[in-house]
């Protein structure tokens, strides 16, 4: 048996001369931007227009919810520090939920926003998924998961941030 180097990989091509294989593999990233920042504006969004969320205690409310889940939580000090003031951590979640989805979704300091959608998730999951039975049923680990490559790529296309770097490589090359 002989081994050797493949030469049936697909490569972006220096001459411009692209098939869908290298089309879709730049593009790769765009529905899984789009998906993110719609769900975190959306989630956002959500928990800023609920009345019920937005209170210390109550059915359906941010307070209630992290006292039910204190018990559960892989790090029962962050449910804590939480319910010192649960509007405000209510709040903080809203108000970086909207901007994780809108940097996002624009491509603007995307690895930036998938970062602190990771956190976010991530906090998510140690707090209010953990105690999910199996691990695969709570929502936030696979959000934690899916914000890995975009913190590693960012935004490459359509983005604001794609944009600004070509603004950049124009000024430094009429140099």
């Amino acid at each position: 048996m002989t081994h050797g180097m493949r030469s049936d990989t697909y490569s972006p091509h220096v001459d411009g001369d692209r098939d869908w294989r290298d089309t879709a593999t730049r593009f790769a990233l765009v529905p899984l931007r789009i998906f993110l920042g719609v769900t975190f504006i959306y989630a956002g969004l959500d928990k800023l227009t609920d009345s019920a969320f937005m209170k210390d205690a109550g059915a359906g409310s941010i307070g209630e919810m992290m006292r039910g889940v204190r018990d559960s939580s892989a790090i029962p000090a962050m449910v804590d520090l939480a319910l010192e003031n649960p509007v405000a951590f209510g709040y903080a979640i809203a108000f970086g939920e909207l901007a994780v989805g809108i940097g996002t979704l624009l491509g603007l300091l995307t690895r930036l926003a998938a970062l602190g959608g990771a956190l976010i998730s991530l906090s998510l999951w140690l707090t209010v998924s953990w105690a999910s039975d199996p691990y695969y049923y709570g929502n936030d680990l696979p959000y934690l998961m899916a914000w890995i490559p975009l913190v590693l790529a960012g935004a490459p296309l359509l983005s604001v941030d794609s944009a600004l770097r070509a603004r950049r490589r124009q000024r430094v090359g009429s140099y």
